[in-house]
């Protein structure tokens, strides 16, 4: 379990980061808003940094990344060395993403998730660990 979640979104992801928050609220999640706070139009590579500084600075943490297609802001937050930002559109995906590839962040589409799935999506990838043992040699390899 991850001591503190960070979220972070472009204006495309703003109502999806909305209802998630609702989402950790209901269920007791210790959680911090690092913006947008609007739909007025942001740049998603800028919210996808902030975002990856917490992780950095914050150890057993997370992050939840929303914009449009969760595409752009998925690419931003990887390219910090730290992030293993996985872009998942199913609940499998966020399972094999923490099962096996030991993701820290996941990233939403806002535009293209209905809101169920979305927080489905979330549960399953705050409530799933990474198996280690030969994931771990791959991991390590990123």
């Amino acid at each position: 379990m991850f001591n503190k979640i960070f979220l972070s979104s472009d204006h495309a992801g703003f109502e999806l980061k909305e209802k998630v928050k609702s989402f950790l609220i209901d269920n007791n999640f210790v959680y911090e808003d690092l913006g947008c706070s609007s739909l007025e139009p942001v740049d998603y590579p800028d919210f996808a940094k902030l975002l990856s500084k917490k992780i950095k600075d914050k150890n057993n943490s997370t992050g939840i990344l929303f914009c449009g297609t969760g595409i752009g802001i998925s690419m931003a937050a990887n390219r910090f060395q730290h992030i293993r930002a996985a872009l998942c559109t199913s609940v499998e995906m966020a399972s094999k993403s923490r099962k096996h590839n030991d993701a820290n962040v996941l990233a939403l589409g806002g535009r293209i998730l209905e809101d169920k799935l979305a927080l489905e999506i979330v549960k399953e990838f705050l409530q799933t660990d990474f198996e280690a043992g030969r994931h771990s040699l791959r991991v390590d390899k990123i």
